[in-house]
């Protein structure tokens, strides 16, 4: 059994799965989406009008009233409606509907991050842009009490704000948290903290003196402090259904944001039937940013999520600040182990229970893996334990605290009692001093926070790559803060201590790692708020810290481009450009209907043979190919830069990387004229160089001009 502080990690990081729940319903009938392409150009549109009508003509026993969920028609076109089976498909079947698709179920997936990343209170800002930056967060809600939502210092709510606050009785915004909506039960306020601590990391005010009973003690503060957030709550405990997430992203989209933080996922499917993949393309034609988890479901590969090439996918990774808590046995050796205890024994000797002193109703074999109900005589002890046990089991039993052996590298949060876990070669030398002292003894001190020279790497629970949609493009794109993060907490949710209350506590999950993103793309645009969100992407993909594979042995795969390095994100020199029409250009090359597309596009584009984008070819900022492993063929990569520093810069390329691969870029030469200059060219990977090639292999390209380093992956897989 886990402990409750590893159930409350679990809460964060652990399996983000798609699963197929259908709402509750009456009769036959289920909620399902009606998914209808960007909304016509008419002026006299009325979208309700049209999907009342709609129904009118699918509906065979039920009232349009009563079938209809909810309209989307501020941002694109479409409605969720109570439907049974055959109804379904004949609205399938009707002329203008993209796609139809269930009301699927999606699960919800700081005092230094920022620090680490080179983004502090002496980076260079721009206050009075910043302040009328706006940032939308999907989630489960919001504590707007907590400090972090302050308005103070922050003056008047942007003009081009279009929202309002709706977050139902008892609930007040400000200067700074100027949006609240709920799609979801009575109101936007936060029941579990994971709104308020991605809110908080994405665009949190500054607090000073933040920390956990002492422990991490610094200042929280999000991307942009000065920047403005509007809450969505789609999420409840059963999930986030898809019906509330198209409607957050209609209403978003509409109230002005710049950028969207969401840290939520769920399966893998075609991005026409993907409420999340839909709402942030919409978005990203009114040029809003979005951020996504790419999931956490460990280092299997192929499980990362939020795969749309126009989203920002973002892998969770540790900063250089670790936790370490010594062990102390009676003949006072230390030995140093991993948690988060912030609980302080003060030194103090307790006797040591492990096998048959824990327990006189189970084995041996049992007692030493201190199974569920054999902790019977720990009363006042602590308990030696050789695997993860249920802690709050042997706080129940009287235990005073634990010692466990696993080998991980990931450590979850806050336990209700002293914990301390030893790797391997700790554990052992710590049991064997239980084994042979006539009286063994031991402590466990509090933790403390030490530099751990070894960040940046991707966390083991971090979903890996490859795309599993688009083979061609690599997820996740960025790697950012997303372990034992510090951020805003509501008071109202449970701790792993019961009874205790906290404002600020430890999250972890590729959920706490997007907000980061999200609140560097903010802070991107209040440095060039007429960039495209292509162009952030790009920023932040091509100036990333490098990573290496020996830390992580999926290398792009677990980290995408490396990590979020903000200060250089503002000044990349050149940036990949994508626009609306070559990822819908990139669409008619695979599985989607021309017709669907066109009503995607708002009815005034057409696929045509010419104008048909491999995959390969979408100008983004990574390169990756798939190919068989007795593939000989050349790969090639088409791209074009922008320029976007001083008049008459040469950029010279460079390539690192694995010296199997055989790679020729052409021309090696890029000289520009002017700021806004497009050059293009195309990057070969030799046929022969791929002979006998498995899993993954890579290598880089840069583009230098003595001063900015554009860094491409250049990622072969089989």
């Amino acid at each position: 059994m886990a402990s409750l502080g590893l159930i409350l990690y679990l809460s964060s990081v652990l399996l983000m799965s798609l699963c197929q729940l259908p709402t509750a319903i009456e009769d036959d009938r289920k909620v399902y989406i009606a998914y209808m392409g960007a909304l016509p150009e008419k002026a006299s549109y009325s979208p309700m009008s049209h999907h009342q009508n709609i129904l009118q003509e699918v509906i065979e026993s039920s009232s349009v009233e009563d079938s209809l969920v909810r309209s989307y028609g501020r941002s694109f076109n479409g409605f969720a409606a109570k439907l049974t089976e055959s109804e379904r498909d004949k609205l399938a079947g009707m002329e203008g509907v993209v796609s139809v698709f269930p009301n699927t179920v999606y699960k919800l997936l700081t005092t230094r991050s920022y620090e680490f990343m080179g983004l502090g209170d002496k980076s260079k800002h721009v206050p009075e842009v910043e302040t009328d930056i706006i940032v939308g967060v999907l989630d489960g809600g919001i504590w707007p009490e907590s400090k972090s939502f302050s308005d103070e210092g922050i003056g008047p709510i942007p003009k081009k704000w279009k929202g309002i606050c709706a977050g139902g009785t008892n609930f007040t915004c400000n200067k700074k948290l100027i949006g609240a909506r709920h799609y979801v039960q009575d109101s936007a306020r936060d029941k579990d903290s994971h709104g308020s601590h991605t809110a908080s990391t994405a665009a949190g005010n500054i607090v000073e003196g933040v920390s956990m009973n002492g422990l991490a003690k610094g200042t929280a503060r999000g991307g942009v402090p000065l920047g403005r957030i509007a809450i969505y709550r789609v999420c409840e405990p059963a999930g986030c259904n898809a019906a509330s997430l198209l409607g957050a992203f209609d209403d978003a989209i509409a109230d002005g944001v710049d950028v969207i933080t969401i840290s939520i996922g769920g399966g893998v499917v075609k991005v026409d039937v993907d409420p999340i993949a839909i709402g942030s393309f919409h978005a990203m034609t009114k040029g809003i940013v979005t951020t996504a988890s790419s999931g956490n479901d460990g280092s299997k590969l192929g499980n990362a999520r939020n795969v749309a090439p126009w989203i920002i996918s973002v892998a969770a990774g540790y900063t250089d600040r670790k936790f370490v808590t010594t062990v102390v046995n009676g003949d006072a050796i230390a030995l140093p182990g991993k948690s988060i205890n912030d609980f302080d024994l003060e030194g103090q000797m307790y006797t040591l229970a492990y096998g048959k002193t824990a327990s006189n109703n189970c084995t041996e074999e049992q007692a030493r893996r201190c199974a569920s109900g054999c902790l019977n005589t720990v009363q006042g002890k602590i308990v030696v334990c050789d695997t993860w046990n249920n802690v709050m089991e042997s706080r129940e039993a009287g235990a005073v605290g634990t010692i466990l052996h696993i080998n991980v590298v990931d450590i979850p949060g806050p336990d209700p009692i002293p914990v301390a876990v030893l790797n391997d070669t700790n554990y052992e030398a710590f049991r064997s001093y239980v084994l042979t002292s006539p009286n063994p003894r031991g402590t466990i001190l509090r933790s403390k926070t030490v530099k751990d020279n070894d960040a940046p790497f991707v966390a083991s629970f971090s979903s890996r790559g490859p795309n599993t949609l688009f083979s061609d493009i690599m997820k996740p794109d960025i790697t950012a803060p997303g372990v034992n993060i510090l951020a805003a907490y509501s008071p109202m949710s449970p701790t792993a201590v019961p009874g205790q209350r906290m404002d600020y506590y430890f999250m972890s999950g590729t959920s706490m790692a997007c907000p980061h993103v999200g609140g560097v793309a903010a802070y991107i645009k209040t440095f060039h708020p007429d960039w495209s969100p292509s162009a952030v992407k790009s920023a932040i993909m091509t100036t990333a810290w490098p990573m290496n594979a020996s830390k992580n042995a999926e290398a792009e795969f677990a980290y995408g481009s490396g990590h979020v390095n903000p200060t250089a994100a503002i000044n990349p020199g050149l940036v990949y450009e994508i626009s609306k029409e070559d990822y819908l250009n990139m669409l008619c090359s695979l599985d989607y209907s021309a017709n669907g597309i066109s009503i995607l596009a708002g009815g005034a584009f057409t696929c045509s043979e010419e104008s048909k984008v491999n995959v390969r070819d979408l100008n983004y900022p990574s390169m990756t190919a798939k190919v068989s492993a007795s593939s000989s063929s050349d790969i090639t990569f088409s791209r074009t830069v922008t320029n976007v520093g001083k008049d008459g810069s040469t950029y010279k390329a460079k390539l690192s990387g694995d010296p199997k691969l055989n790679i020729k870029v052409d021309p090696e030469t890029l000289s520009f004229e002017s700021s806004g200059d497009k050059k293009s060219f195309t990057v070969t990977v030799s046929g022969n160089s791929l002979a006998g090639i498995s899993g993954i292999v890579s290598a880089s390209l840069v583009w230098s001009d003595g001063s900015h380093n554009v860094r491409s992956p250049i990622v072969v897989y089989t």
